[in-house]
């Protein structure tokens, strides 16, 4: 039986997915095996095709701190900046009858296209020697020497195997009948990306508007300017088309937008509505001898609020570490990939505490409230910025909500 340590000179590696994750987990592990002096063959396989951009992908594209750091210290290739689209300054978070402007000079962030990003990180990737196959993995074999991963295309065989698939349920469908792997639970998310005009785009003034407000099954909303154009999407357990239309019809989405109408009147594809899902809990079984998953396969992201991007290039370069310093069997990836995640899923359960919260203080008319202590106390104030931008960890946002002036603050509001 060939060794589950650490990947030595000529070991093999198969990524499942080409997103952030997988991408970034084969230039981390293309990195760290240069420093080593290993050579290492890594082949990705990706079904979609992100040049040209023939395929949409659902995510607002917001980068902030920590990615530019990791791109380019722990991945070794420049930070795409030239794909930048605009700068976000701020956050306006509405509630049914209030709202509030939160702002922190001290995490800048940046809006550009996903798939461009995408395009760009597996274009890297390909310079670097990476192996990528455009096809979908159809099947997976585990034998005691190696794995066999078998695609549209080729097989591939490989020592270990990453899964960076997102929430792909063919991929998930793949490793759950071999492994026993259970993907996350889910919200569902809608987006559109609408072209408002020049006139209404400087209404933004680089300021990301977020709303807990909307029909009933919708968890939030944001609408995020992205140079000539924004990006709308809501997300909840169950919504539909009819929850999107009824969050545009608010009276504070239309104040923001008031040409939305007669747009969407010229031209129906004006607000074309695309479908997916984020991860809301940990994926059972997501690692055990010679697999691992990464990012949303493996449900690694902030609960609640997402940062997907940012949570699957951290986890993949965690996961690469695991491969070449501590091993590839269950034991490695527990001891190693899984603590170095507790980052993530320490706060898994204090992000669901924030959402119950925000759930039942949204149905009962308590968010109003909040919004006015957050006006004349910074430790509110500091938890909603936490929370909407998601720059604090969910335990921070807690603690600073309960602090007992803070509390005094909002019980004042509510009188």
């Amino acid at each position: 039986m060939a060794s589950l340590g650490p990947l030595g000179n000529g070991g093999r590696v198969a990524i499942i997915g080409g997103g952030p994750g997988g991408v970034g987990c084969a230039l981390a592990l293309r990195h760290l095996a240069a420093q080593s002096g290993r050579q290492i063959e890594i082949t990705v396989l990706e079904g979609k095709q992100f040049a040209g951009e023939r395929h949409h992908n659902l995510c607002a594209g917001v980068v902030s701190p920590p990615l530019p750091r990791l791109i380019e210290q722990d991945l070794g290739i420049p930070c795409p900046v030239h794909l930048r689209q605009g700068i976000i300054t701020g956050y306006v978070l509405h509630t049914a009858r209030e709202q509030i402007l939160l702002e922190d000079e001290r995490y800048p962030s940046h809006v550009l296209r996903r798939i461009q990003f995408d395009n760009y990180m597996l274009e890297a990737a390909r310079q670097r020697g990476i192996r990528i196959i455009q096809a979908r993995a159809v099947g997976i074999e585990f034998h005691a020497d190696e794995v066999i991963v078998y695609s549209e295309a080729a097989p591939v065989a490989a020592d270990v195997v990453v899964g960076a698939f997102g929430l792909d349920e063919g991929a998930a469908g793949v490793f759950q009948h071999a492994v026993g792997y259970r993907p996350p639970k889910a919200l569902v998310s809608l987006l559109i990306r609408y072209y408002p005009g020049e006139q209404d785009m400087v209404r933004f003034d680089s300021k990301v508007h977020a709303y807990l407000i909307g029909p009933r099954g919708v968890e939030f909303g944001a609408i995020t300017p992205k140079g000539d154009h924004v990006t709308i999407n809501i997300a909840g357990m169950s919504i539909n088309i009819e929850d999107m239309h009824a969050f545009l019809a608010a009276r504070e989405v239309q104040a923001l937008l008031p040409n939305l109408g007669r747009h969407e009147q010229e031209d129906p594809d004006a607000l074309r509505i695309f479908k997916g899902h984020f991860p809301r809990s940990l994926a059972r079984r997501y690692y055990a001898d010679r697999f691992v998953m990464v990012g949303d396969a493996a449900g690694l992201v902030r609960a609640f609020k997402g940062k997907g991007v940012t949570s699957a290039v951290q986890t993949g370069i965690r996961a690469a570490e695991t491969i070449l310093q501590t091993g590839i069997s269950a034991y490695a990836f527990a001891t190693h990939y899984a603590a170095a995640n507790r980052d993530i899923t320490g706060d898994l359960n204090f992000g669901r505490a924030v959402r119950l919260m925000v759930l039942i203080s949204a149905r009962f008319g308590l968010l109003d409230p909040v919004v006015r202590a957050a006006r004349r106390d910074p430790s509110v104030r500091e938890a909603l910025y936490g929370a909407v931008s998601a720059h604090e960890s969910y335990r921070h946002v807690l603690s600073n909500i309960f602090r007992p002036h803070a509390i005094a603050a909002v019980l004042r509001a509510l009188v």
